[in-house]
């Protein structure tokens, strides 16, 4: 049991690593509405800055009026960013559903049947996520190149999806494997399908594990830079490469640079939001025990 003091000292070592964590995100965030020449103070300017919409207004090509009205002007500014975030947002949601489809298949597969060879299956797998991308980035540049699927969303989706199967795979595999096998056999007793067994009683029971499988997902593909680097040249650019535009010759445009950042981070809060339900039952889902 601890003492007063003890849970006032735990309660402040968490504020300060929770503050330790928070401060680069709320700094990078100040930075997004600031004026240029207020962004290299010193000392830095943490609460009393100058409040401007100035980088939005470049980034998205939007004009916000003295009273608060709003203009947007496809294509305005130096910088427009919104076909990059759709492009973004339809390749990390695509490459997710992919992934994490796929995997649920072969995950359940791997968890319930005898395979031979099952753990040399396994672990080569994992051996594929352990190639570093770069080692495969010129080759797939090749084979997209002879099948059309260069500067295409599909292209980068597909390549998404297969950089992020593998640790889908065995971490679905892993929460299918919590799950008592007793349930699979009362109901092939009963006559049930293992398709059917799979889709009304497994699947509803893991939907945690698949819920934290699609984050990671997501957040990988959203992130993610090489690939889209190398296998798209003009129409289609998501946000961690088109980021790169905004260091030129003539320096870097940190205020535009953060007020991208700001956007970019929304639409993966909103996915773990929607997900956060089954997000916590995934965490906790290797307490089944058998």
């Amino acid at each position: 049991m601890l003492s007063p003091g003890q849970r006032m000292l735990r309660a402040l070592v968490a504020w300060m690593v929770v503050g330790i964590f928070f401060f680069p995100i709320y700094y990078w965030f100040t930075i997004a509405f600031r004026i240029d020449k207020e962004i290299f103070e010193i000392p830095p300017l943490l609460l009393d800055f100058t409040f401007s919409w100035q980088s939005f207004e470049e980034v998205f090509g939007i004009t916000i009026g003295a009273k608060g009205g709003l203009e947007v002007v496809p294509g305005g500014g130096n910088y427009y960013m919104v076909p990059r975030l759709v492009d973004s947002i339809i390749v990390a949601v695509g490459s997710t559903a992919l992934a994490v489809t796929v995997a649920t298949l072969a995950s359940y597969a791997l968890s319930r049947m005898r395979i031979p060879g099952q753990h040399h299956f396994v672990f080569w797998i994992l051996s594929t996520r352990m190639m570093p991308p770069v080692a495969v980035a010129i080759p797939m540049f090749f084979i997209y190149k002879n099948f059309g699927l260069l500067d295409s969303h599909l292209g980068i989706i597909i390549v998404h999806a297969l950089m992020n199967l593998p640790l889908a795979v065995l971490l679905l595999k892993s929460f299918f494997d919590d799950i008592p096998q007793e349930i699979d056999e009362a109901a092939l007793i009963d006559g049930a399908s293992r398709f059917l067994i799979f889709r009304k009683i497994v699947m509803p029971m893991a939907i945690g594990g698949i819920a934290a499988t699609a984050v990671l997902c997501f957040i990988f593909s959203w992130t993610e830079f090489l690939f889209v680097l190398t296998l798209t040249q003009t129409s289609l650019k998501t946000v961690p490469v088109v980021s790169t535009t905004f260091v030129t010759s003539t320096g870097t445009a940190w205020g535009k640079m953060a007020a991208l950042g700001v956007t970019a981070m929304i639409p993966a809060f909103i996915f773990i939001l929607l997900v956060q339900k089954n997000l916590v039952r995934g965490l906790t889902l290797g307490s089944l025990k058998q």
